[in-house]
């Protein structure tokens, strides 16, 4: 039996088998597929697994089944419903060459603007890695290596060789790559709160939304926290989540009665009002600093992002 490699969008209307090479194992399904299967909304990714329409050596896979060597994938006609981002112009996301900070062989580390998804789906056409695909055409590997809300700000990894997003896979599993957030919230943060560990529980609404609240039936989340200024209505903090769970820092900061200012979904609508009118509409969440060992290098590496124009703008305000 062929086994093909998945090439271009041309191809998805047919069955097609993959065999998993050694360089590809590890990964869990849902990544690969998204990864090979460029322009197929991700919504429909985990609608195929949810059905086992994909089958790996026959067998329905869960979308968490991680990939061995030699592994049988057997891929189902997909329709494609729109045009994928290859119809984007180079023009469209040039702003993004400006928020790369640093970039070599093995990585690139970008200031994320506020407002933009990481990854296409859930009705967008493209987001941060399908610019950076189409801004850098000859790089033959380009993978996020963890994701920020849409709407959050901030250094973002992205790997450009499969070595060096496994390397960084297994810093994030055994907690040494350290990620720190600053954040405006309502009133005033407790000097003595250093920390807030309350479970997670995520559910996905009808409408596919997702919403995470603190439930005993939930996963264990744990965020430290440090007060950077005080304000009469506000405070400026840091947070540095111990564990990596979905709306994590949002969530906890909400438990801990200090909602984050603009939080569309755990926001409160009276503080978020002020904030507006001193002139700021955006998530008031910001990824400052990201530190990590150098998948080439071996040395512990450190880098910041500064404000955009708005989060500068408000944090020098008499709020």
């Amino acid at each position: 039996m062929d086994k093909t490699r998945v090439k271009t969008a041309d191809d998805f209307d047919r069955v097609q088998f993959v065999q998993i090479e050694a360089d590809e194992q590890g990964q869990r399904i849902d990544n690969y597929l998204i990864r090979v299967l460029k322009g197929v909304p991700k919504s429909k990714i985990y609608r195929i697994l949810r059905k086992g329409e994909v089958r790996v050596n026959k067998k329905r896979a869960k979308p968490e089944y991680k990939l061995a060597e030699n592994d049988e994938i057997r891929l189902p006609p997909i329709r494609l419903e729109a045009p994928g981002p290859a119809n984007v112009s180079s023009a469209k996301v040039e702003y993004l060459e400006d928020a790369i900070m640093f970039e070599d062989d093995r990585i690139i580390v970008i200031n994320k603007p506020s407002g933009i998804a990481v990854h296409g789906g859930s009705g967008l056409s493209f987001g941060l890695i399908e610019g950076l695909r189409i801004l850098r055409k000859q790089a033959p590997f380009l993978e996020l290596v963890h994701r920020l809300d849409r709407d959050t700000s901030g250094c973002l990894l992205i790997a450009k060789k499969r070595s060096a997003l496994r390397h960084l896979h297994e810093q994030l599993r055994n907690n040494q790559v350290d990620k720190i957030y600053h954040a405006l919230v309502k009133g005033h943060w407790p000097q003595k709160r250093f920390k807030v560990k309350a479970p997670l529980h995520k559910n996905t609404l009808k409408s596919g939304e997702r919403m995470v609240q603190v439930n005993d039936a939930g996963k264990p989340s744990e965020t430290q926290f440090r007060i950077l200024k005080a304000y009469s209505k506000a405070s400026l903090i840091e947070a540095k989540p111990i564990t990596g769970r979905t709306h994590q820092i949002r969530v906890h900061c909400l438990h801990a009665g200090h909602p984050i200012a603009c939080d569309d979904k755990y926001g409160d609508s009276e503080f978020d009002a002020f904030v507006k009118q001193q002139g700021c509409n955006r998530l008031c969440l910001h990824a400052a600093q990201i530190r990590f060992i150098h998948p080439k290098t071996g040395q512990q590496v450190s880098f910041e992002a500064p404000y955009d124009k708005k989060l500068a703008a408000i944090v020098k305000k008499t709020l």
